[in-house]
């Protein structure tokens, strides 16, 4: 999957991407035929695979305190902005992945400092992907006090109708305050992209075994018991497909009913439930491997986020922290979702362009 560049010719973009994370937005835009020219984040370990993987400046900068002439010189010059982000929203997720919640901070502060930079610096063009919830949260409805004059639209995808190979639901808006076409949100059905596709041609590996050549292709350690419990798994079942003296506590309890997919191994020929912080450990989730002893790897973990498998995460040298990887990665926007937004921008914007050129009928 290349870049969109003759798009990107047709309707130059220039965007700035706050919470940027690791990148997964940034990587998306530009793929889709937007040009990012910086990410700003608070977590300084997303430097690295930010700058590593995309042709952007990192900003280590506090979104709650950004000067809105900050982002305007970094548009200098650029016939068209963006300003892009997912804002962290408490309790749903965490402010760029690294933990600090601080309890007299509101939970949807971030979104409301998303929403005055908007509102400064007044971008012609502003993308926010979310957790659904938002929608219901008032300060969305702030939110969108700070997009007046501009055309709006939003919607709630299903990333696997996108090409996503995981079952992941997000919230994405879009606005623009450009005179002239519509713009709305085209979800294309695409054939869903299944687990085997994505992962199946990676070295196989053993719990607790890396792949000398990559990394990030390393599985947790499992017990003695969650390997016997891993080995009595079926791809697509349940911890009932066990014997009793495997089951966990919480399972013999009522409430144990609700909670199928917890130990279960991933099918080869469906997408992936959707990727978590904890998607690296087996009793978490649907997380197992469908048919190696395992749980998924963080570079499997990756790759169904739609990070390209080359991505660097870690410096050369640097030591991979499972909790801390599956935090970036399973709180990142998965790429190719960043393509969809950054491919419908580029539509509206050469929409507009081309009546332009065609001048009054």
């Amino acid at each position: 999957m290349k870049p969109n560049r003759d798009v990107s010719r047709r309707a130059p973009i220039t965007a700035v991407d706050l919470f940027c994370g690791v990148g997964g937005l940034t990587h998306g835009l530009v793929r889709g035929g937007v040009k990012v020219v910086a990410g700003i984040d608070v977590d300084k370990s997303c430097r690295y695979p930010f700058e590593k993987n995309n042709s952007a400046r990192f900003l280590d900068r506090d979104v709650k305190t950004l000067a809105a002439s900050e982002i305007k010189e970094l548009f200098a010059n650029a016939t068209t902005t963006l300003l892009a982000g997912c804002a962290p929203c408490q309790p749903f997720s965490t402010y760029s992945r690294s933990g600090r919640k601080r309890g007299s901070e509101s939970e949807w502060e971030l979104v409301a400092s998303f929403g005055r930079l908007v509102s400064e610096v007044q971008p012609d063009l502003v993308t926010m992907e979310n957790v659904p919830q938002v929608e219901q949260h008032p300060v969305f409805s702030e939110f969108l006090t700070n997009l007046k004059g501009y055309k709006v639209s939003w919607t709630t995808v299903e990333c696997s109708r996108l090409g996503i190979p995981q079952t992941r639901k997000r919230f994405v808006l879009v606005a623009s305050r450009l005179a002239g076409a519509d713009l709305s949100i085209e979800v294309t059905e695409r054939k869903p992209v299944t687990v085997r596709k994505t992962i199946a041609r990676l070295p196989a590996l053993a719990a607790g075994e890396a792949d000398e050549r990559d990394p990030l292709h390393i599985a947790c350690r499992l017990s003695d018991l969650n390997l016997k419990r891993i080995r009595a798994s079926k791809p697509g079942g349940t911890w009932r497909d066990w014997k009793p003296s495997l089951r966990a506590a919480c399972h013999k309890k009522a409430s144990g009913d609700t909670y199928p997919s917890v130990y279960g191994r991933m099918e080869w020929d469906q997408p992936a439930p959707t990727m978590t912080t904890q998607c690296f450990g087996y009793g978490n989730g649907r997380f197992g491997h469908p048919e190696q002893d395992r749980a998924i790897t963080l570079r499997e973990a990756a790759m169904l986020q739609t990070f390209p498998r080359s991505y660097a995460f870690v410096a050369p040298g640097e030591r991979v922290r499972f909790s801390h990887m599956g935090r970036l990665i399973g709180n990142a926007v998965p790429v190719r979702l960043g393509e969809v937004i950054a491919e419908t921008f580029v539509r509206h914007v050469g929409s507009i362009n081309e009546s332009a050129s065609r001048g009054p009928t």
